[in-house]
């Protein structure tokens, strides 16, 4: 790489990118999260940091997350929702939604929590997100239910909103 692109490389817009996996209970319930790293009493799903500096992809980074975070080597399934978010503090980010399946109880039953992340983990029904999340991951979760049930494809929101809306 020749010291002028480098330049240019560096000096190029930054993004944050992350990945998560919405899991199911063969009832339709949500497998969420709660982060100990916050402190407003929001909880999560499965997932995390994109490693884009070990050239990790979306999908294998949603994957590693979920094993990390849960003790689940799942396969993301189809991806749900991508959303763009900016805030004033923060550089932009982008996050992508990847299927988790329905769990088995079996599977539920091995969940292993990453104890430095991650104080506990529950079913919630898809009707309890406004509870538990905020608005914004609320309504990724809301956007990927309607693309998982609708066959539609991936839904594409801004900031948690549908794109269209913005």
């Amino acid at each position: 790489m020749t010291t002028d692109y480098a330049r240019y490389i560096a000096g190029l817009p930054k993004i944050l990118a992350g990945a998560s996996m919405l899991c199911r209970s063969a009832d339709g319930r949500i497998l969420i999260v709660e982060p100990n790293y916050r402190d407003d009493g929001t909880w999560t799903l499965p997932g995390g940091t994109i490693e884009s500096d070990r050239d990790e992809t979306p999908r294998e980074g949603a994957r590693r997350e979920t094993a990390e975070e849960i003790g689940l080597d799942l396969v993301p399934g189809a991806l749900l929702m991508i959303d763009w978010s900016s805030g004033p503090e923060r550089p932009p980010s982008v996050s992508y939604l990847y299927d988790g399946g329905v769990l088995s109880d079996r599977q539920l039953a091995a969940v292993r929590l990453q104890e430095e992340e991650l104080d506990s983990w529950r079913l919630i029904e898809p009707a309890e997100t406004d509870r538990y999340f905020s608005p914004g991951q609320a309504g990724r979760i809301r956007a990927a239910l309607a693309a998982l049930t609708g066959g539609t494809g991936p839904a594409e929101l801004v900031n948690g909103r549908p794109a269209a809306e913005v």
